[in-house]
């Protein structure tokens, strides 16, 4: 399929449904539809976004704030529908969420993920190595949005409390 028309749209309560099958969908599994179930009305700051194919969900992505040495966010989950992979679906969505957070003040972004995918914009695991986290390593990432915000910083990295009940396997 391709996709002609892709929009990018902040979510609401009617896009529950949408988002949770978009979210199974592209895991396969249910745990990251039910992270950003919980998500997305707890935390003081939280953006999430519905990416449409011509008026059909074909991906999410979610931002949370985190309490942090600067005014950070984690980026996930990040999820793309099979059917719509290798459309530069999940590209548009981080590009998208690293602009909101960009906009609204936010200085830096922290992502488990692949390093070959989030490193294309920017993400770098020695910008992370410096924080204390969970599932820190290789796989886990930073982004400064704000130049310089994370040189010299160190310190724990705290999470709202839905990341720790995931066993750190997700690829978000």
């Amino acid at each position: 399929m391709l996709c002609d028309r892709l929009t990018i749209r902040p979510t609401g309560p009617e896009d529950t449904k949408a988002i949770h099958k978009v979210e199974s969908e592209a895991y396969g599994r249910k745990d990251e539809a039910l992270l950003a179930e919980a998500l997305i009305p707890a935390p003081p700051v939280t953006f999430s976004f519905l990416a449409e194919c011509q008026g059909k969900p074909a991906g999410h992505i979610l931002l949370t704030e985190i309490e942090a040495p600067v005014r950070a966010l984690a980026l996930a989950p990040l999820a793309v529908v099979p059917e719509f992979r290798e459309m530069h679906v999940g590209t548009t969505l981080v590009r998208h969420a690293l602009e909101a957070a960009r906009s609204h003040g936010f200085e830096a972004v922290f992502v488990l993920g692949d390093n070959m995918y989030y490193e294309r914009f920017g993400f770098s695991s020695s910008l992370a190595d410096p924080f204390r986290i969970k599932w820190q390593g290789k796989r886990f990432m930073a982004i400064e949005i704000k130049p310089g915000c994370l040189a010299g910083k160190s310190g724990k990295l705290d999470y709202p409390e839905p990341f720790y009940n995931l066993d750190g396997t997700s690829g978000h």
